[in-house]
């Protein structure tokens, strides 16, 4: 992720901002909603050295792509077992996988370059250069396209799944106007893309590769979360100040709700339900239910749980985190705990 870069990444929020939405958390939710339809299933103590950003579920071969800062582990999905670890990043952020290409590509914020794999073997088959603070990445079936935002730089790259890795280079860099943290697209040309620093989305026409819009996102702000119901045309935005999950008409940019979530927002995710994972330990489960949204559930999870990724076909959701240790002298957050890696699993109440 961009904003704050790796520390943001590993390290939860401040205990004041724990607290405060705690006691938010408690007063805004119904107590009914604590034995609701989804749960802390499983926990797969995983371990290892680094830290962790976006995790990206295959679920056809029920596998979590997990980077780990200096590389990237590929686990079972129902055990948590390792199988594989892809070397040679220097400070990941995501993975993005094409099945149709075979490869898979892994953003470098820190080289300013994608790392591409073998999808069968997870060998590297090489890297990418594409700018400074490689962060979100998503592929996009309309246009044929790895979507790779660049924080620092400000623009997204279109990378062609099927580069020749000696030779070729990305396209061309598409200016956004503002600092970008997370995407998703429709897959029918439209690309929507968080604007941290502007409090906006932008709107990319993913077959002319341009910007043709930018919607505000306010009452939200500091948006950072991006994921869509692409059958509703709804947009989900997790936003940090305020605190904030933010459902958008993808159609027009009009602002449908706007929903109270906890702190730490890193991700959202749709299926079924749209969730919003927070690094005080909340996930906010929002629905729609005749035309209205609402909170319909929080779920306790580990603190630092901020990001996550999704089984569509089962709706279980797998977050990163670890334990805790307290602040070293001269910091202000909790560090994690070395070899304390873990990936919490929360399913649907028949899982």
């Amino acid at each position: 992720m961009s904003i704050g870069k790796f520390t943001h990444a590993v390290f939860s929020p401040s205990l004041a901002i724990l607290i405060t939405s705690f006691a938010h958390a408690q007063s805004s939710t119904p107590s009914s909603n604590e034995a609701g339809s989804y749960h802390v299933s499983q926990t797969f103590h995983v371990g290892g050295e680094g830290g962790w950003d976006y995790l990206t579920v295959d679920p056809e071969h029920k596998l979590l792509y997990v980077p780990r800062s200096t590389h990237t582990m590929v686990l079972e999905a129902n055990t948590g077992k390792t199988i594989a670890d892809i070397p040679g990043q220097k400070r990941n952020h995501g993975v993005a996988l094409v099945p149709s290409a075979g490869r898979g590509f892994i953003t470098d914020g820190e080289d300013a370059s994608v790392t591409v794999f073998d999808l069968k073997t997870y060998a590297v088959l090489g890297k990418v250069k594409t700018a400074d603070d490689s962060d979100g990445v998503i592929y996009d079936p309309a246009s044929g396209k790895v979507l790779v935002v660049c924080g620092d730089a400000g623009v997204m790259i279109p990378i062609s799944p099927d580069l020749d890795l000696a030779t070729g280079k990305a396209d061309a860099a598409v200016e956004l106007g503002g600092k970008p943290e997370f995407l998703a697209a429709d897959g029918q040309g439209k690309a929507y893309i968080n604007l941290v620093d502007k409090d906006q989305v932008a709107v990319v026409d993913t077959k002319a590769m341009k910007v043709v819009d930018k919607w505000p996102t306010a009452p939200g702000g500091s948006p950072v979360g991006m994921s869509m119901d692409p059958a509703r045309r709804r947009l989900f935005i997790g936003c940090r100040k305020p605190q904030k999950l933010i459902v958008m008409g993808a159609d027009d940019g009009k602002v449908l709700a706007d929903l109270a979530i906890g702190a730490g927002v890193d991700a959202t995710k749709f299926s079924n339900d749209a969730f919003a994972s927070c690094g005080d330990g909340t996930l906010t489960v929002a629905r729609e239910t005749a035309g209205k949204f609402q909170v319909v559930q929080t779920v306790q999870t580990p603190r630092g749980a901020r990001t996550m990724g999704i089984d569509p076909t089962t709706h279980t959701l797998y977050l990163p985190t670890a334990e805790f240790g307290p602040p070293s002298e001269g910091q202000t957050r909790p560090r994690p705990k070395p070899g304390t890696f873990m990936i919490v699993v929360v399913s649907p109440s028949a899982k």
